[in-house]
Parts: structure tokens; sequence; C-alpha cells
């Protein structure tokens, strides 16, 4: 018998965390979950609403260089919570530090430019940003860890040149493209959602 007839002897699977506190540069990917809120500034269905009427923003990283290359993290980015703002205001924190992290901006920068930076027209700009993350663990539903991000690392950080090489340059307010062309579910967005204001 070959080997792709028996497998008592194969390896075991095995799946190790990356470490908490690694430093990676990962690419972005939104996962539309199809939920509106004209009122809110959601358009286009880039955001999911869950069983409990929470909003958030399904997001998944790929690393993209060093030991961990290839591999993938999820985390769900907060918008709004039935339990309160502060779930929401993580999210908008979250967002902040990815798009100064993104673009190279100083988290005390306040010049036009780092503003404008810092501004989107839709949860579609976020798709495919690359920027660098700390991982985390945290409990998924089995009460298994899993690595998450949840802080990103922006220009102020010593090691952030080093593992970012160079961040992309900001684009100028409203040259970014519709979000149509970067995902297929996405539609032209118009105006800056209340929520980023």
């Amino acid at each position: 018998m070959s080997d792709w007839n028996d497998f008592n002897n194969a390896q075991s699977p095995t799946f190790a965390l990356i470490p908490k506190g690694t430093l990676v540069k990962v690419r972005m990917t939104i996962k539309p979950g199809g939920y509106n809120d004209p009122a809110q500034g959601w358009l286009h269905g880039w955001a999911t609403r869950g069983d409990t009427g929470s909003v958030y923003l399904n997001a998944e990283f790929v690393v993209l260089q060093g030991e961990h290359a290839r591999k993938k993290l999820w985390s769900l980015i907060g918008l709004s919570s039935t339990k309160g703002e502060t779930w929401g205001q993580m999210g908008r924190g979250f967002i902040k530090g990815v798009l100064n992290s993104a673009y190279g901006l100083h988290p005390e920068d306040t010049s036009a430019a780092a503003q404008a930076g810092r501004c989107i027209e839709s949860f579609g700009d976020l798709d495919g940003l690359v920027f660098v993350g700390k991982v985390d663990w945290e409990k998924d539903r089995d009460n298994e860890d899993k690595a998450v991000i949840k802080v990103p690392i922006t220009a102020d950080h010593p090691q952030y040149k080093e593992l970012m090489g160079a961040a992309a340059p900001v684009p100028a307010r409203g040259s970014l493209p519709p979000p149509a062309a970067q995902n297929p579910t996405a539609a032209s967005a118009s105006g800056r959602p209340a929520w980023a204001q």
C-alpha cells in the first residue's frame, strides 16, 4: 500500500498561533455583509448586522512577509452596539489607526494632508489597505484562543519603518477609485459618511 492509500503514519495537523505581541505587515480585506444604514452613512453593503443587533465590519488580515507570511487573522471592527457607544468608538479608533499606519501618518499630525488621509468616502476605501498591526489573542465562540489584530502600529513606533517599508501615499481628497472598482458588490459613494466626520 502507498502513502496515498494508508494514512496511519501521516503527521497529525497542527496549527500554531502567531505569538502575542508580534508585529506583522498585513493586507486587510472587508467581507461585505449586505447591511446598510443610510442615516449613519453606511452604504453599499459593507457592514454586517449580527443577531444581537450589533453592526460591524468583518475583516480578514493576511500577513504579507516574514516567518508568518500568508497566515490569516480575522477580527470584527465595531460600528455600533445595542449595549452602548463603546464598541463603535473602539472601531472608529481602530480605523483611524489603520489609516495612520497605511499612509505613514504620525498620530499627532494635524496638517491638512494628514486630516484628509484620515477621511474615507466609503468603507470600501478600507478594503485592501496594507498596514502594520500588533497580534493579540482572544477567545472564539468555542472558548479556543485565536489570533487577532486589535492595535495598528503607526509611524511613531520605532519598528514601523522596518516593517512597513514605504507607506502608501495619502490619496488626494476625491481621488480614490469608486468602491465599485475595488469590490464588485459596492456601488459609487457620494459624500463622507456621518460616522467619519
